[in-house]
C-alpha cells in the first residue's frame, strides 16, 4: 500500500515538473523553467516556446511592388534590346551582310536566355517544402523530424535551411534571399534560374558595351577642335590641357549626333552600369554556392570555414552534374589517403 502511494506521488510530482510538450510528436518533455529553445529526443523537432510573430499573410502592397518592378524590368530589357539592335544593325550590315547575320543571331540567342531565365526565376515558385506527418506519436517516428522547426505563420513543419518569407508568405526550402527585382524568393526551385540569368545578363551587356562601341567608332563625328600641341610640353599643366581639350572636343562633336548616335552613348552607358552590379552579384552567388551555404545561412554563420579544392563539387551538384560532382569527391578523397599515406611512411623512416 505504501508503494503505490509513493508510485502515485512521484508521478504527480513529475507531472508537476516545468515541462512542455513537442509539436512534432505530442511528448511531455521535461525542460528546466528558463529554456526557451529545445530538441526532442525521439523525432527530433526544434521547439521554440517564445516565438517572433510579427505578422500573419502576405502584405498585399509588397505584392503590387514587386510585380510592379518585375514589369518595369521587362519593359526596360525590351527597349535596351530593341534600341540596341535598331542602332548597331546599319553599321554592321553596312560593312559586312556575313556579319550582320552573325550579330542578329547572338543578339536574338543572349535575349531569349536572359529574358526566359528572367522569367523562371520571377513567375516561378522558389520552392516549398514537402509535406509530412507530424503531430502524434503514431504518426511520426523516430528521428523523422530531425532539426525541423515549427512555422508559426504557415502552422507546419518546417525542415533545416528552410525560412519564412513574409513578402511572398510561404516558406521557401533553400531560401537564399528575397529579391525585389525579380519579384520573387531565390530558392531551390528557382536559384538555377537565377544565376542562369546573372550569367546572360553579364555576357549580354558585355556585347552590349563592345558593340556599342564599335559602332560609334564608326559613326562618330570627326572631333575637329581636338589639338594635341600640348603633349610636346612636359608638365603637370600640359596633361591638363590634354584632358581639357579632348573633353571639349567630344562635347562639341556631340552637339552634331544623331538620334541613333545617341542610344548608342545610352546603350553603352546603361549597359556598362547594369554590368558591374550583376558581375558583383554573380560573383557573390557563386562564392557561396563553392562554399555550399545561401546568403541568409552565411548570414547567420559569417565566420569562414576552411574549404579545399572539394568545394568545386558543390558548383557541379548545383548545375546538375552529379557525375562529375561524384567523380571530383572520388579523386580528392583518394589525393587525401595517398597524403596520408606519405605522410605516415615519412614518419616511419
Amino acid at each position: 500500500m505504501d508503494g503505490a502511494i509513493e508510485e502515485e506521488c512521484r508521478a504527480i510530482s513529475i507531472l508537476e515538473e516545468p515541462g512542455t510538450t513537442c509539436w512534432g510528436c505530442g511528448f511531455h518533455i521535461l525542460v528546466p523553467s528558463f529554456t526557451t529553445v529545445f530538441k526532442c529526443g525521439w523525432c527530433g523537432a526544434i521547439t521554440n516556446q517564445n516565438p517572433r510573430r510579427h505578422g500573419i499573410g502576405r502584405p498585399r502592397w509588397k505584392y503590387v511592388r514587386d510585380r510592379c518592378l518585375v514589369v518595369v524590368l521587362l519593359i526596360f530589357m525590351l527597349l535596351v534590346i530593341c534600341g540596341g539592335v535598331w542602332a548597331v544593325y546599319p553599321v554592321v550590315f553596312s560593312i559586312s551582310f556575313s556579319r550582320g547575320v552573325i550579330h542578329c543571331t547572338v543578339t536574338t540567342i543572349l535575349s531569349v536566355s536572359t529574358i526566359a531565365s528572367f522569367s523562371f526565376a520571377a513567375f516561378r515558385s522558389p520552392g516549398a517544402p514537402p509535406i509530412i506527418p507530424w503531430g502524434g506519436y503514431p504518426l511520426v517516428g523516430k528521428g523523422w523530424l530531425e532539426n525541423y522547426s515549427f512555422c508559426v505563420y504557415c502552422s507546419k513543419p518546417k525542415p533545416p535551411r528552410t525560412h519564412h518569407c513574409r513578402s511572398c508568405g510561404m516558406c521557401v526550402l533553400d531560401m537564399d534571399h528575397h529579391c525585389p527585382f525579380i519579384g520573387n524568393c531565390v530558392g531551390a526551385a528557382n536559384h538555377r534560374s537565377f544565376i542562369i540569368f546573372l550569367a546572360s545578363a553579364v555576357i549580354s551587356t558585355i556585347y552590349a558595351c563592345i558593340m556599342s562601341i564599335y559602332a560609334g567608332y564608326r559613326v562618330w563625328p570627326p572631333l575637329a577642335s581636338l589639338s594635341l600641341h600640348h603633349v610636346t610640353r612636359p608638365g603637370a599643366d600640359s596633361g591638363l590641357k590634354v584632358v581639357k581639350d579632348v573633353v571639349v572636343a567630344f562635347l562639341n562633336s556631340a552637339v552634331l549626333l544623331s538620334p541613333r548616335d545617341v542610344v548608342l552613348v545610352y546603350l553603352f552607358i546603361a549597359s556598362f552600369s547594369v554590368e558591374i552590379g550583376l558581375s558583383v552579384l554573380l560573383w557573390q552567388q557563386l562564392r557561396y554556392i563553392y562554399k555550399g551555404k545561401t546568403y541568409l545561412s552565411q548570414l547567420s554563420s559569417p565566420e569562414e570555414d576552411n574549404i579545399g579544392d572539394g568545394g568545386c563539387r558543390n558548383l557541379l551538384r548545383f548545375f546538375g552534374c552529379p557525375y562529375f560532382a561524384s567523380a571530383f569527391r572520388t579523386f580528392f578523397s583518394r589525393k587525401k589517403v595517398m597524403t596520408s599515406e606519405v605522410g605516415n611512411c615519412k614518419r616511419r623512416d
